[in-house]
């Protein structure tokens, strides 16, 4: 099959739904499929993977996204040969996909990954909550209509679909995580970061970014450094630069900045390394719908200390495979306490960590994903030999 993946944003921009793509992309051509990545960005960014098709946009500040309502001529042309394409983000790519693919009756699949309720609280506090819900419960339910297929990453984000009004079939199909690197981590010595072997290591993985809620998180490490003298926090990623420096000044604030490092962002395949040298996984984040990051941190074995929220809930096992937190600060900063003195359930939660993230393995999520390619291409058969969708198709190539 020739499989298109429509996102908003790619490489060299890192994100959850990037790692994803990139990952899922490589499965499948290694299963004999041509996929392309469709996305706006610099046309003459030098890509170290083949079959990925940019047409310009606007830059975005430097948040790594591009602003275009159109492919270029070229791109329009290779996605209108595509048996299925695959849609990342439901605004920009989502209206291109319905724009250029179903009047040729390719079959469109969209992934919901993001909590956009969530987002637009964090991003446009200013609009009352009413407004931004009511914008999406406007446009989400048609969008979702006019595709072929919904998926969901997370049960608990087919529920928000749910609550947007959203009321086609939907398909929960976890977006897969390439294990086999972080079950066999070998961990980076600690004496190269100064720390020692008996130190409580905290690692958070991830955008530093507004809606990951890194100020909760620092506020609640603030109280565990003053209660336990060797935990410290090691922070990888980055983000827009306005907020990197925002948060480096909070740690300032805090005073910190002996018990927390940055190491800004690392390649991809250094990751399972820094993730089995550390003792413990940290996020506040309540945005996730498919939390990657956590689940690649329990294919390392380390016990996860979450939020109760859709898709961190959805993974984590509360008492199992971590703990799970009410949005409080003090309820959050009590039990990762626990979790930083009690080494034997520690131990406990790092095997049942590992075990569970197997659940994850990106072979067994693409051949489900391979699955629902197929029927829908399947079925799309008999509907693209109608004369009438010949004829939209002839007409459609001479459209901009």
């Amino acid at each position: 099959m020739r499989i298109g993946m429509m996102v908003d944003s790619y490489k060299p921009y890192i994100s959850g739904i990037t790692n994803y793509v990139e990952i899922n992309k490589r499965y499948l051509e290694q299963a004999g499929h041509e996929v392309f990545i469709f996305t706006f960005g610099d046309v003459d960014f030098k890509d170290d993977e083949p079959r990925v098709i940019r047409s310009r946009g606007v830059p975005l500040a430097d948040s790594g996204f591009y602003l275009s309502m159109r492919y270029s001529r070229t791109a329009k042309k290779i996605l209108q040969t595509m048996d299925v394409v695959h849609v990342h983000h439901p605004f920009l790519s989502g209206r291109l996909a319905l724009r250029y693919c179903l009047p040729l009756q390719i079959p469109v699949i969209y992934t919901n990954h993001t909590r956009y309720d969530l987002y637009a609280q964090a991003y446009l506090p200013m609009m009352p909550d009413e407004v931004s819900t009511g914008l999406l419960q406007a446009y989400m339910p048609t969008f979702c209509k006019a595709v072929d297929l919904v998926i969901t990453p997370s049960a608990g984000m087919e529920k928000i679909l749910r609550q947007l009004n959203v009321d086609v079939p939907i398909e929960v199909v976890p977006n897969g995580v390439d294990l086999k690197d972080f079950h066999s981590a070998a961990p980076l010595s600690r004496a190269q970061f100064g720390y020692k072997d008996d130190d409580i290591l905290l690692i958070y993985a991830g955008r530093i970014a507004l809606e990951k809620n890194l100020p909760f998180l620092l506020e609640s490490f603030k109280g565990i450094s003053q209660a336990i003298s060797n935990a410290h926090l090691l922070l990888i990623g980055s983000g827009v630069q306005q907020y990197d420096e925002e948060i480096r000044a909070l740690v300032s604030e805090l005073q910190l900045d002996q018990r927390v490092r940055f190491t800004g962002l690392i390649s991809y395949d250094q990751l399972p390394a820094h993730l089995a040298m550390c003792n413990i996984f940290v996020t506040a984040s309540v945005t996730e719908v498919h939390p990657l990051s956590v689940i690649e941190a329990m294919g390392a074995g380390l016990p996860i200390m979450g939020i109760q929220s859709v898709g961190v809930g959805d993974t984590v096992t509360d008492g199992m495979t971590g703990f799970l937190a009410t949005y409080d600060q003090p309820a959050f900063t009590a039990k990762l306490t626990r979790l930083c003195l009690d080494l034997n359930l520690r131990a406990q939660m790092s095997d049942s960590a590992r075990k569970a993230s197997s659940a994850y393995a990106i072979e067994h999520t693409t051949k489900i994903m391979l699955t629902h390619y197929e029927r829908l291409v399947t079925d799309s058969r008999p509907r693209k030999s109608n004369w009438r969708t010949r004829l939209r198709g002839f007409v459609e190539q001479f459209n901009a």
